[in-house]
């Protein structure tokens, strides 16, 4: 099995899932085994359970300076039906920042995510929160859409139709995602967005480019969806052309999560060196983990960055358009949201707010915020 180490120090990694804080070991792992410096937590709320942005505050207040948190928005009120209300999305941005969080991950723009509230991203619900973030300056991780292969039922991969992540006529289209964000930039041009996962335009390079060119203040992410490193590898010359081109609008990603093995981990981070700084041809490793898909799918052939190049992606486009660093957590605030969020799940579906990991993570937090 063949193994890959970047050869390049101080790597912030931009697109990172955190699941249980009961998996903190594990995370520390993949970090130790990666050799990645520091690393952006996004974390997508779900009201109905109170997780996704306690445990990344969990880690944030246990590792001082190596964790960014990017808090997803929280719709409790609308996914409710109104039976609980909630702070609005502009005095969420505020609370998010109270926090000493970084940034703001949005899920918005995934099929799923629509299929879940179906409120286009154009509607008067989000008006307000985009003038707020774009006068803000602050950061936005956004997925929108997915794999064009989603919406064919005869090219949808295995382990993405595990996952109910293919699409019919009844659901959003990918050009009309598209089209619902050039509104947005178009509205709001100074916003300051991290697209994930290649925006999804990596078979299409001339349009992913003139994308680029008209949104100034918008990068992209390479957080592997694997079909993103297949279709850049159908014609390196080119995609290595684009990277050159565009080294100052790419942000390093890995999508590692908690939810994988170290092995798993430093397999998913070790593809993404080695299709940067190699000019290998090689196979996903039988040791990857699954939603890379089984190592026949296809070839993935390394574009041999240079040094200066590598550098910008790896971290110093992060901290051109984020910080250097962490920003600091306060801690009182952040057990504070939690009990509050754990409150808020019960409200919406019985969940007893003890149990939820939201109240664990405040208990911890309020227990021991300097450490276990």
């Amino acid at each position: 099995m063949h193994e890959w180490k970047s050869k390049i120090s101080g790597i912030v990694d931009g697109h990172v899932h955190m699941g249980s804080s009961a998996s903190e070991k594990t995370m520390l792992g993949i970090r130790q085994a990666t050799g990645i410096d520091k690393m952006t937590l996004v974390s997508i709320q779900d009201p109905r359970t109170g997780a996704g942005l306690p445990q990344s505050l969990y880690m944030k207040a246990r590792h001082p300076g190596t964790f960014f948190v990017f808090a997803g928005l929280n719709h409790a009120e609308k996914l409710s039906g109104g039976r609980v209300t909630a702070p609005s999305l502009v005095e969420q941005v505020d609370g998010i920042l109270a926090l000493g969080c970084d940034g703001i991950k949005m899920i918005e723009g995934k099929p799923t995510s629509r299929q879940q509230m179906d409120i286009p991203v154009t509607d008067p619900y989000f008006a307000d929160y985009w003038a707020h973030v774009e006068e803000l300056g602050l950061p936005i991780v956004w997925h929108v859409n997915d794999p064009e292969e989603f919406w064919d039922p005869a090219k949808i991969p295995g382990w993405a139709k595990e996952r109910n992540w293919g699409y019919g006529p009844q659901d959003v289209t990918k050009e009309q995602l598209y089209a619902e964000v050039d509104k947005v930039l178009n509205r709001y041009p100074n916003l300051k967005i991290i697209f994930a996962h290649f925006y999804f335009l990596s078979a299409d390079l001339d349009r992913a480019g003139r994308f680029l060119d008209e949104h100034p203040t918008v990068s992209f992410d390479l957080a592997p969806g694997i079909e993103m490193l297949y279709n850049l590898s159908g014609n390196p010359d080119a995609s290595r052309a684009f990277f050159l081109k565009y080294a100052g609008r790419i942000v390093f990603g890995t999508d590692l999560a908690s939810s994988q093995t170290v092995e798993e981990g430093r397999f998913r981070a070790g593809i993404v060196f080695r299709w940067l700084e190699s000019d290998d041809t090689f196979r996903v490793p039988e040791a990857a983990d699954f939603l890379l898909g089984p190592p026949e799918d296809g070839l993935i052939r390394g574009m041999s960055l240079p040094a200066d190049v590598l550098m910008q992606i790896y971290s110093a486009n992060f901290a051109d358009r984020v910080a250097p660093g962490p920003r600091p957590l306060d801690i009182q605030r952040a057990i504070e949201e939690c009990e509050r969020l754990a409150a808020l799940a019960e409200a919406i579906s019985g969940v007893p707010s003890a149990e939820t990991e939201a109240a664990q993570v405040a208990r911890r937090l309020r227990r021991a915020p300097g450490g276990l």
